[in-house]
């Protein structure tokens, strides 16, 4: 383990950067070095607010960048600002954490992943879910046929928010809807899954879709099913107008994996064994979830990797171009 300080900073300092924040607090030799934001007295008041000496918060994102004690950058902007943040930063030979979704469409994604190819320097999408110790487990017991063959995965996550039209969920300029906020937990733990069992890339043959669309016209609701490539079929259920479980459930030939409640910061699950044994497991957080993802991506950082072997760049392509075919959907669905 090095004792070399390890600076991160932050582009974006919001409610999720605040998340951020905290964790870095529980990841050894990690430290927050610098902050920007589009509004300085926003930044200011981030920095205050977690009791950090204001003299880290840059004027300019070009000092931030240029900052040499900055040795990785998280961005954490509104999801339409995440692709202009994050390739200057790889431009200018920063590592790169980026809040998911990557970018708002395939091929912003892949033109990053260029980036960070052609500059040689690390990036990864923030799926913070697939680093939790208790996936960490289930990835174990999902590869070691626990639950015999993948049949099916069942998810939701919904939760009820009066339409704002200010808001940037319902904003389609700042990249808001159902799908790119919430849905990308279901669909990119969906893969997940199929991925630990059948060893492979996930692919996906055929998806279906119903929605809802929201007065500014992005999607306020989204019933989905995708089958993959073996025949796993995936259930989802993504919502900003209705109250819902928000579980994750895998159903295998032998058995059963269910996470009850908020799957995507899980911290226990149960095992339905096919002898009618039920396991309950339960892994906590060391802080509050992000600190694992950030491990990640400075254990990657340190080791000289350009990508990480738990959100690879073929992922986050894949996962865009996912999000890309279901949002079409949707637009559709909703105006039928």
């Amino acid at each position: 383990m090095t004792s070399t300080p390890f600076g991160w900073g932050i582009v974006g300092p919001g409610a999720i950067a605040a998340t951020f924040a905290r964790a870095l607090r529980g990841v050894e030799g990690a430290r927050l070095q610098a902050i920007w934001g589009r509004d300085a007295r926003k930044a200011q008041e981030f920095a205050r607010h977690l009791g950090l000496d204001a003299r880290c918060v840059s004027a300019q994102l070009e000092g931030l960048l240029g900052d040499p004690r900055v040795h990785a950058v998280y961005i954490a902007t509104t999801h339409d600002a995440h692709a202009e943040f994050a390739a200057r930063a790889l431009a200018a030979g920063k590592p790169v954490l980026c809040e998911k979704p990557m970018s708002l469409c395939e091929a912003d994604t892949r033109r990053l992943c260029a980036l960070s190819r052609e500059h040689g320097v690390f990036l990864m999408e923030g799926l913070w879910t697939r680093m939790l110790p208790l996936y960490r487990e289930l990835a174990k017991r999902l590869g070691a046929g626990a639950i015999g063959e993948l049949r099916s995965v069942h998810s939701s996550f919904c939760f009820a928010m009066p339409y704002a039209a200010g808001s940037r969920l319902f904003d389609p300029a700042r990249g808001g809807g159902a799908l790119l906020d919430i849905g990308v937990y279901n669909v990119a733990m969906s893969r997940w899954a199929v991925q630990c069992t059948q060893r492979a890339p996930a692919r996906v043959v055929s998806r279906a879709l119903h929605s809802r669309l929201a007065p500014s016209g992005v999607d306020l609701a989204d019933v989905g099913t995708l089958r993959f490539d073996g025949g796993v079929l995936a259930q989802f259920t993504c919502a900003f107008d209705r109250a819902g479980a928000n579980a994750l459930e895998l159903q295998g030939s032998e058995g059963c994996i269910r996470v009850p409640r908020d799957f995507w910061s899980a911290q226990q699950a149960e095992h339905m064994h096919a002898d009618g044994r039920c396991e309950s497991l339960r892994l906590e957080h060391a802080v509050n979830g992000f600190e694992y993802q950030i491990a990640e991506a400075m254990r990657c950082i340190r080791g000289g990797l350009r990508e990480s072997p738990c959100m690879p760049h073929e992922e986050s392509v894949a996962l865009a171009r996912e999000l890309d075919a279901l949002r079409e959907l949707a637009q559709v669905a909703g105006a039928a």
